[in-house]
């Protein structure tokens, strides 16, 4: 797929597309500025001090921020994000094909099947955002005061003296999130369609790049290496994220012919693509999302007065929120979570579509497979087994910080492999930048052509 920019002249001759993409770009201003409204109740010395730290637990800040914007590092009232969302949509659907009755009232009404989960998406997704609120106050209180003796925000929902100010972090900080989400559903309704969510994702990533550039170029003595360096990292990690996305296996399909008047057509040949990489950014997010589960669980129990209690869970929120080169242990579960998640989500994914039952229904075949059960079977196999390349590639992708911080250490650029300046995205992030982007063009494509502008932004 190449790209012109030649239909670029047309987007503000049409008055819709200019319109929506102008709705795209305020409620994209009113997020980012939203995006830094602290949380009420937050020390922010304590907290400029904890951002300002050398230590893991300012690195494992750094970390996070890379796919939140900066708003984890600044405790906004969007910290979350739209990820309870997202979490939300992962959990419902991966419901469906374990409940039979789910999995049947979506197959026999599509239409409604989609609405029923959107509604049950929303309901879900507020007490994620709420308990994903908690774990992140616990997290950061927990790890202030071991770090500097003193919490960020006091909270105890159970504590008398604590109880109307956690009440409402935790009411704003979830509401927070429902903007969030309630901003992208707005783009996707007036703006451009169908990117509402992935384009709040997409500016909270690039907002962080200024900053990040600026980190890279603190240093005087490496600076321009290191900028060099970013730079063809960068440019290859786009190179083989747009190669694997692109990436498809064209199964061989035969679909019958047609009946002209007294005359039956030769049947016709055709393919059915199947994606290398179906699951997307989703197994990322999971991935990340249960490895943040022991750190969260573990910070209930940080304070304990059992002294042995508290040094057994400080030690797993120190294994799991470490993100240095030192802690390999963490990046080898990563790789093989996300890898494990990327064969189970595009398994789910893939028996969703039931390919055999439809391409029987039209009197398509396989050649030399049985239709129905035997061409899905059929199908499955070959999913599965060029899901591989895409599996590995979303592993390394996942813990590429690691492996560029070993590689810097091998260059005797230690300093630098723990500046988080030096992954302007985050290789996670860039995926969705890239995807985002991709996306982003063919909806524009796609709503130039659909006004008479032929001559459109992308040329296959």
């Amino acid at each position: 797929m190449k790209t012109t920019f030649s239909g670029w002249r047309y987007l503000w001759k049409s008055e819709d597309i200019r319109r929506k993409l102008i709705i795209t770009f305020i409620i994209l201003v009113i997020y980012r500025l939203a995006a830094n409204v602290p949380a009420p109740g937050v020390d922010h010395e304590i907290l400029a001090a904890f951002r300002n730290s050398t230590s893991g637990q300012g690195n494992f800040l750094g970390f996070l921020d890379l796919l939140s914007g900066g708003t984890v590092s600044n405790f906004s009232l969007l910290s979350m994000g739209v990820y309870p969302y997202i979490t939300a949509q992962i959990i419902i659907q991966l419901l469906i094909p374990i409940i039979p009755s789910l999995q049947k009232r979506i197959q026999e009404d599509p239409r409604e099947g989609r609405r029923w989960q959107e509604k049950w998406t929303y309901y879900l997704a507020v007490p994620m955002a709420a308990l994903s609120a908690i774990g992140q106050i616990n997290i950061f209180n927990s790890l202030s005061i071991q770090g500097l003796g003193q919490a960020i925000l006091p909270f105890g929902l159970a504590d008398p003296e604590l109880a109307l100010s956690s009440w409402t972090v935790l009411i704003a900080m979830t509401a927070g999130t429902m903007f969030a989400i309630w901003l992208g559903e707005l783009i996707s309704e007036y703006g451009i369609r169908g990117q509402g969510l992935s384009l709040v994702i997409f500016a909270g990533i690039v907002s962080q790049m200024p900053a990040n550039v600026a980190s890279l170029l603190a240093d005087e003595a490496t600076r321009w290496i290191m900028l060099a360096f970013t730079i063809v990292i960068i440019v290859l990690t786009v190179l083989a994220i747009v190669y694997v996305q692109q990436g498809r296996r064209n199964v061989p399909v035969m679909y019958p012919g047609r009946r002209v008047g007294n005359r039956m057509s030769m049947p016709v040949k055709g393919t059915l693509p199947l994606m290398v990489n179906l699951s997307g950014m989703i197994p990322l997010i999971f991935a990340s999302a249960i490895l943040q589960f022991p750190t969260i669980v573990a910070s209930y129990f940080t304070q304990s007065e059992n002294l042995g209690v508290r040094e057994f869970f400080l030690g797993i929120q120190n294994f799991f929120g470490a993100t240095g080169t030192s802690n390999w242990g963490y990046w080898t579960i990563y790789f093989f979570m996300v890898v494990l998640f990327t064969f189970f989500y595009t398994a789910v994914l893939f028996d969703q579509q039931n390919y055999g039952d439809n391409l029987k229904k039209v009197g398509a075949t396989v050649p030399g497979v049985h239709t129905g059960t035997a061409t899905q079977k059929y199908l499955s196999t070959v999913q599965r087994r060029i899901t591989l390349v895409g599996a590995v590639f979303l592993g390394i992708v996942a813990v590429m910080p690691f492996l560029l911080g070993l590689l810097l250490t091998a260059l005797n650029l230690s300093a630098a492999a723990n500046n988080t300046g030096i992954f302007l995205i985050s290789s996670s992030g860039l995926l969705i930048v890239v995807g985002v982007v991709r996306d982003t063009f063919q909806n524009i494509d796609a709503e130039l052509k659909l006004h008479g502008y032929q001559d459109s932004l992308l040329v296959r």
